[in-house]
């Protein structure tokens, strides 16, 4: 599936909303884990391929400055009104920029976002945007994101599965490929495994990992 398809599935779902992947609290993955980035009060984590996630309201309200990208203008301004919130929108490149608070996102492709668009930032969770894309997109993003973050610490959550049991997506990702994407960069770690209860929609045996991605120390 080329970019161009992918971008046409994930909008047409959203138009139809088919929605059942977004949950309606935080992940509690995410409240587990989130220390070990490391990361102050006030520092800024980016949320890619964000959709309406309520990990960005748990972050925001732990103090920290949530920048989200998420294709669909539908889940961006629903997110908004769900919060009872009147975001500012400006144009912002291709993309549009929506903001309230210490919460933006920007509305659009994210191979259109660039670092400029995107400002500096402290550290990036990633619970849903890795296991939405096939792997040639998937290896084409894994690049992408360091391009737009350079090697900022990472907590990232995957799906390990018999990718002949479902189509995805989610999709399975394993190990080796984590690390065939990111190890130049990153010392991975294994935060937590655990199986999926019930199976992956019900059907097949499934792990949620959680990885702790960190710069590698510097070469002596």
């Amino acid at each position: 599936m080329d970019a161009g398809s992918n971008a046409v599935f994930w909008q047409e779902k959203w138009e139809r909303g088919e929605t059942g992947f977004h949950e309606t609290q935080a992940n509690p993955l995410l409240t587990r884990h989130i220390a070990a980035l490391d990361l102050p009060a006030g520092a800024r984590i980016f949320v890619p391929l964000c959709g309406m996630s309520q990990d960005m309201v748990w972050l925001a309200g732990q103090g920290f400055h949530v920048t989200g990208c998420e294709l669909s203008d539908i889940a961006v301004r629903r997110f908004f009104s769900n919060l009872g919130l009147t975001p500012d929108i400006r144009d912002a490149g291709p993309l549009r920029c929506f903001s309230a608070g210490t919460i933006r996102i920007f509305a659009g492709n994210i191979f259109d976002l660039t670092p400029d668009l995107l400002g500096p930032m402290d550290g990036i969770y990633d619970r849903a945007a890795l296991i939405a894309l096939p792997e040639d997109l998937r290896r084409a993003y894994a690049a992408y994101l360091l391009f737009l973050t350079g090697p900022v610490p990472e907590l990232l959550v995957t799906l390990d599965y018999d990718q002949s049991c479902l189509k995805g997506p989610p999709f399975s990702v394993d190990e080796a490929f984590l690390r065939e994407c990111y190890g130049q960069a990153y010392v991975l770690t294994l935060l937590e495994s655990r199986a999926v209860k019930g199976g992956l929609k019900g059907r097949c045996p499934a792990s949620e990992n959680v990885w702790h991605l960190s710069r590698l120390p510097p070469s002596s």
